[in-house]
C-alpha cells in the first residue's frame, strides 16, 4: 500500500509574510503598494456625554418655578377671597369707624415756676376733661381696653390720665370725665415755648390724644384686638390766675380715629 500525502489545509506564509504563497503586485512605476503600506485605523475619540447633570439642572430649577408660580397663586387667590368677603360685609352692614367728642374743658390748674436762677423749671397742672364716645353702627358692638390718656400744648406734655374700659353697644353713646394731671420738671426749650404760649390772650393750643385696643364684634363674628389712636386738637384753653377753674373752648376741637398696627417692631 501506498501512503498519500494530504495538503494541509493551514495557508502558509513565506517570507515576506504572504499568505498561499501568492505575491502582492507591484505597483507601477516603482511606486509602493498602498495596500502593503497602509496604517492602522485608530478609533476617533468620542467625548462622554454631560447632558445628565444639565437635566438635572433644569428640572430642579422647573420644580422651583413651579413652586413659587403656585404660591404666588395661592396668595392671589386668598387675597381675592378676602377682598371679596370684606365688600360683602360692607355691603351687609355698612360698618362705620367709632366717633369720639370733647365735650368740656376746664383747667383748675397750670402754673409755671421758674427758679430764681433759672436752672429749673417746674410745672403742674390740673383739668377736667370730659369725653363721648358714640357708636354710629347698627349690627357692630366695640369693646374697648383702658385708654392712656395724654395732654399737650405744641409738643409739650402738661398732663397724663386714664379711662377705664367700656363696651360700646349698637347706637350707643358713652360719656367719661376724667382727671388730666401732671407735676414734672421741664426743660429749657419746653420752658420757653410754653411760656410764650400762656401769655397770649387767646389761651394756649391743647392736644389730647388718646390710646387703647379694641375688639369689634359683628353679629356671629368677632375680630382680634387692634390698636387705635384717637387724636383730638382744636382745643384752646386759658390758665387761671386765681381758685376758679377757667373753660377751654371746644366748639373747633374735631377728633379722628386711626388704626395703630404693629408689624414686629414698628408700628403704623
Amino acid at each position: 500500500m501506498t501512503d498519500r500525502v494530504h495538503p494541509s489545509s493551514k495557508p502558509t506564509a513565506n517570507g515576506n509574510g504572504n499568505v498561499n504563497g501568492t505575491v502582492p503586485a507591484a505597483a507601477p512605476n516603482g511606486a509602493t503598494n498602498p495596500a502593503a503600506t497602509k496604517p492602522q485605523l485608530r478609533q476617533p475619540y468620542r467625548p462622554q456625554p454631560q447632558y445628565q447633570h444639565r437635566r438635572r439642572r433644569r428640572s430642579g430649577r422647573g420644580i422651583c418655578c413651579c413652586c413659587c408660580f403656585w404660591s404666588i397663586l395661592i396668595l392671589l387667590g386668598l387675597a381675592l377671597l378676602a377682598a371679596i368677603a370684606g365688600a360683602a360685609v360692607y355691603v351687609l352692614y355698612h360698618p362705620h369707624r367709632p366717633q369720639f367728642t370733647v365735650t368740656s374743658l376746664r383747667i383748675a390748674r397750670l402754673n409755671l415756676t421758674t427758679a430764681s436762677d433759672s436752672s429749673s423749671s417746674h410745672l403742674t397742672t390740673l383739668l377736667n376733661l370730659t369725653i363721648a364716645s358714640k357708636n354710629p353702627n347698627s349690627h357692630v358692638i366695640f369693646f374697648y381696653d383702658p385708654f392712656s390718656l395724654t395732654c399737650s400744648s405744641n409738643s409739650v406734655q402738661i398732663g397724663n390720665g386714664t379711662i377705664p374700659s367700656f363696651i360700646s353697644d349698637k347706637k350707643n353713646e358713652t360719656t367719661f370725665r376724667t382727671i388730666v394731671s401732671a407735676s414734672l420738671d421741664l426743660d429749657t426749650d419746653s420752658t420757653t415755648s410754653l411760656r410764650s404760649d400762656l401769655k397770649r390772650k387767646t389761651g394756649i393750643p391743647l392736644e389730647i390724644q388718646m390710646d387703647t385696643k379694641v375688639r369689634v364684634k359683628m353679629e356671629n363674628l368677632k375680630s382680634k384686638k387692634v390698636g387705635i389712636r384717637v387724636t383730638c386738637d382744636g382745643i384752646k384753653g386759658v390758665a387761671p390766675k386765681g381758685k376758679t377753674p377757667t373753660v377751654a373752648t371746644v366748639s373747633d376741637a374735631k377728633c379722628k380715629v386711626d388704626l395703630r398696627i404693629k408689624i414686629w417692631k414698628w408700628t403704623f
